[in-house]
């Protein structure tokens, strides 16, 4: 029987200039950057330099971490009083740049599943009344936009099941404080306001796919009015169309 291979240990450098760090300040960086782990785990290589450099003119210490990853190097920097708050804001921006990073590796990895015919573009088996939708849309009504829409419903949803496995932090909460059906209802409230603004190349539902992320990360950063209109729509839908509607 094959045994499976170890994991790759990341391996991460401090290089420190005209600053005593204390084995106890290193070791509680190290305890920081323990949380990139799991987020470049997939890649064959993600190794870490952390620069920092005291600056005894304005006794304050500059922290810059290099991600080497491969095809790029994400590099942030940040300066304050002690290493510790400077290198948990450089945390911040480079998990930010690391995301943006991976969702460039899925649209090539999309790319290339279009070029061999392996893509499944967002289109309904049914017909849809396209006019429908402009007309609902043209009166303001959302749940009439939604009955319109309906046969995009699954594909939606099913869509936005593989999407949030992009954000394990907000995949994590489904089934608890949110549902898959707060993202696809979310999906549909952006689409019914930047309507009549889309632009006119995609198709109707590839449109809807591309605002799957936008769903999500409102959802995820939002203080909770984002799922308070979600639960307010749903509730319309229910009270105009009856129980059915959910």
């Amino acid at each position: 029987m094959q045994q499976p291979s170890p994991k790759r240990q990341q391996k991460i450098v401090f290089d420190v200039h005209q600053y005593r760090l204390s084995a106890r300040e290193e070791q509680d960086l190290r305890d920081a950057l323990e949380g990139l782990g799991p987020q470049v785990e997939h890649f064959p290589i993600a190794d870490l330099h952390v620069l920092i450099e005291g600056n005894a003119r304005t006794n304050d210490v500059s922290v810059k971490i290099s991600l080497l990853l491969p095809g790029t190097t994400l590099v942030t920097a940040e300066t304050d009083a002690a290493p510790q708050p400077a290198l948990d804001r450089c945390l911040v921006s480079l998990l930010g740049n690391l995301h943006a990073y991976k969702e460039q590796l899925g649209q090539v990895a999309e790319r290339q599943k279009v070029e061999k015919g392996t893509h499944q573009d967002l289109h309904p088996s049914v017909n849809v009344d396209m006019a429908a939708i402009d007309a609902a849309v043209e009166a303001g009504d959302y749940v009439s936009f939604r009955t319109a829409t309906f046969p995009f419903e699954d594909l939606v949803q099913k869509r936005s099941g593989r999407w949030v496995q992009r954000f394990p932090d907000f995949e994590a909460r489904i089934g608890k404080d949110i549902l898959l059906s707060d993202v696809v209802e979310e999906v549909f409230l952006i689409a019914f306001d930047a309507y009549e603004g889309r632009p006119q190349g995609p198709a109707f539902g590839d449109w809807l796919e591309g605002l799957i992320d936008p769903a999500i990360k409102a959802l995820q950063s939002g203080n909770g009015e984002e799922l308070e209109n979600v639960s307010l729509a749903r509730t319309a839908r229910a009270t105009e169309q009856g129980p059915g509607a959910l």
